[in-house]
């Protein structure tokens, strides 16, 4: 999809527009689908434009912008988006509503203690690697063992996350990315980018991860080290 002009609300509103115009070509109900905002170096007066357009999920990857952006926000649901480090699992149960990036026992395990620490139940994705170029995430034949073992810490685990390969078999990715999601079970397939997301609704995406399509691009400097 290419980026829309104007403001981050008609940026939004675009989105909405043809989010909703895929979805009912592929079979679902329009606002099926969620928009996840990736704020990620983009500065908190973009967070509270994109939450004022109507967005009701945010999304970041490091625990430092999110201290430095998402305190005293309007209403919104917070997600930790970015690889968990154990030794920062109490910044993210503390900061975050729901993580989605839990990629192995360790890391689930973590956050638990931190969860249970703070009293609150945190809602956690299994991130599966459906990508070779993809660095993080569990096997798709662990992620319903991983999941049944969160579950068993308390941790409420709602589906599944995925990141699609830059190229290659993605359609072959994003069904092994739902065939995963329904044996881990939750009501959350967080699948599909900027640049991939109409094909990942069509997969049954239930959330789809937008920066680029609604702030527009990142720094330079950010765009090169990623």
């Amino acid at each position: 999809m290419a980026l829309a002009t104007g403001t981050v609300a008609e940026r939004v509103a675009a989105l909405r527009e043809r989010v909703d115009d895929v979805s009912v070509a592929a079979g679902r109900a329009a606002g099926s689908v969620a928009i996840l905002a990736v704020t990620k170096k983009h500065p908190r007066e973009a967070v509270l434009q994109a939450l004022g357009a109507g967005l009701a999920d945010i999304g970041e990857n490091y625990v430092q912008e999110a201290r430095e952006k998402y305190v005293d926000l309007p209403p919104c649901t917070r997600h930790f988006i970015g690889h968990v480090q154990t030794n920062k699992a109490k910044a993210v149960a503390g900061l975050f509503d729901v993580v989605q990036s839990v990629d192995r026992l360790d890391a689930g395990l973590a956050l638990a203690k931190a969860s249970r620490d703070a009293g609150r139940r945190l809602r956690v994705l299994v991130q599966v690697n459906v990508s070779p170029s993809e660095r993080f995430g569990a096997a798709p034949r662990e992620a319903p063992g991983l999941a049944a073992r969160l579950r068993d810490e308390g941790l409420d685990v709602d589906g599944v996350m995925a990141i699609g390969p830059l190229d290659g078999d993605v359609d072959g990715a994003f069904a092994r990315a739902r065939e995963t999601f329904e044996q881990v079970g939750g009501t959350t397939l967080s699948l599909g980018m900027s640049g991939d997301w109409e094909r990942a609704v069509r997969y049954g995406s239930t959330m789809i991860r937008i920066g680029t399509a609604i702030f527009g691009p990142r720094p330079a400097k950010e765009r090169n080290a990623a």
